[in-house]
């Protein structure tokens, strides 16, 4: 594998663990809650459950891996290195353009609870160039921005729990008798839409040449980052039923503003509305980050453009695909709808975790954290949550990845000696 120059060892175990759980509690506990209701009215808590696992047998998958490969890109070194050169660049080809989309949904997000109406895709437009600009000066300056963000993000969650499990004329509206009523179907369907909510934690394992001591950084920090994300998934989860009930769940286009409303507490309105923009600006944050560092990774090994490999001799980042990265995300937030970006960035997110899931399972036993049997079931598991998400997005998805291996067949053949020599 090539290399390049190296990236500064800056982040210790606490900076890698803010960064992860900034990476996953973002727009999606302010948004999946609802269509999750729709698909399966208080099933969504067994859709929560299973959607946790998955995210865990990825997580492990995902740290077992970085134990051994400390190196920026993810599951793209990883997929070259255990599976060979097409399995790394499609999961890299995955993640690249998956969560390309997420920035997208996520300066929509921001920008829907941020600004006036009527100036949406300017001021998403500007929230993608001023993050990228953050990135740009340095990784620690987005491990104290994403700190600072990820406080507020968690008070107001916490503010919404005490409110709504504390409101004296709230009536419980119980599970009895609907953990079931959406049909096995509409659990699995819901667990797809929340696991938009747990993607992230292996934007760790992409950071892997900035990270102190990455063999045992890297690990403790997603498997921690996922344990205290999945328990404020579950208690905000928990909260919203017994408030509003799944019909009125169902319906909300605001569930967690809408939690604090019927409790009475309408002042807290706008205090919530401030923690969704910070709560997508701060998944917004990591995202760049992690997409510009396996897109350095990828552009090393010529699988995409060689100027994106440049990293700035000043601040040791990828400053060329950093660059690259907000011109393209800006553009989609001009041409394409929140709901589009989401399922987009599902398919590639799922579609990243199978390959990484399939590379551990094939690690030797001295490299081994975990049974091979996670790796079993999180593959199975995201192949399953695939098949939930809309056609539009899997005809999409399909597209864009056939694609990406035009591209490479092109640059190969570019590259191959001509016969006879």
């Amino acid at each position: 594998m090539s290399s390049g120059p190296a990236l500064a060892r800056r982040l210790g175990t606490f900076d890698a663990v803010v960064i992860g759980v900034g990476s996953m509690i973002g727009a999606g506990i302010f948004a999946s809650f609802a269509p999750a209701a729709a698909a399966a009215g208080a099933g969504l808590l067994i859709g929560l459950a299973m959607a946790g696992i998955v995210a865990f047998c990825n997580a492990t998958a995902s740290a077992q891996l970085a134990a051994q490969y400390p190196t920026s890109g993810g599951t793209y070194v990883y997929g070259r290195e255990r599976l060979g050169a097409w399995p790394g660049f499609l999961a890299g080809w995955s993640f690249v353009v998956g969560k390309t989309a997420s920035c997208a949904a996520m300066a929509m997000t921001f920008a829907a609870y941020a600004a006036p109406a009527g100036w949406e895709k300017p001021v998403a437009v500007a929230a993608v160039l001023g993050l990228a600009a953050v990135n740009y000066r340095g990784v620690t300056r987005t491990a104290r921005l994403t700190r600072i963000i990820v406080t507020v993000v968690l008070l107001v969650l916490g503010l919404v729990v005490v409110v709504g499990l504390t409101a004296g004329d709230r009536a419980p509206t119980g599970f009895d008798g609907e953990l079931f009523a959406g049909g096995p179907y509409g659990i699995l369907q819901s667990a797809g839409l929340l696991f938009f909510a747990f993607a992230g934690y292996a934007r760790i394992a992409t950071m892997g040449e900035e990270v102190k001591e990455p063999r045992r950084t890297i690990p403790r920090a997603i498997v921690t980052a996922l344990a205290l994300v999945l328990v404020v998934y579950a208690l905000v989860a928990v909260t919203v039923l017994l408030v509003l009930g799944p019909d009125r769940l169902a319906t909300a286009t605001a569930p967690l503003v809408e939690v604090v409303t019927v409790a009475d507490a309408h002042w807290a309105a706008p205090i919530v509305r401030v923690g969704a923009a910070a709560a997508a600006l701060g998944a917004l944050l990591a995202l760049v980050a992690g997409v510009g560092r396996t897109a350095l990774a990828m552009a090393r090994n010529g699988d995409l453009p060689t100027w994106l490999a440049g990293v700035h001799p000043t601040y040791r980042v990828p400053h060329h695909a950093d660059v690259a990265l907000a011109a393209v995300v800006g553009i989609l937030v001009l041409v394409v709808d929140l709901r589009g970006a989401i399922g987009f960035s599902s398919f590639g997110v799922l579609l990243y975790y199978l390959i990484a899931n399939v590379a551990a399972f094939t690690q030797t036993r001295e490299h081994r954290r975990y049974v091979r049997g996670l790796q079993v079931l999180g593959a199975a598991g995201c192949l399953v949550l695939v098949v939930t998400l809309p056609p539009a997005s899997i005809v999409v998805g399909l597209t864009v990845l056939v694609v990406g291996v035009g591209y490479r067949l092109v640059r190969l053949r570019r590259a191959a000696p001509p016969d006879g020599v």
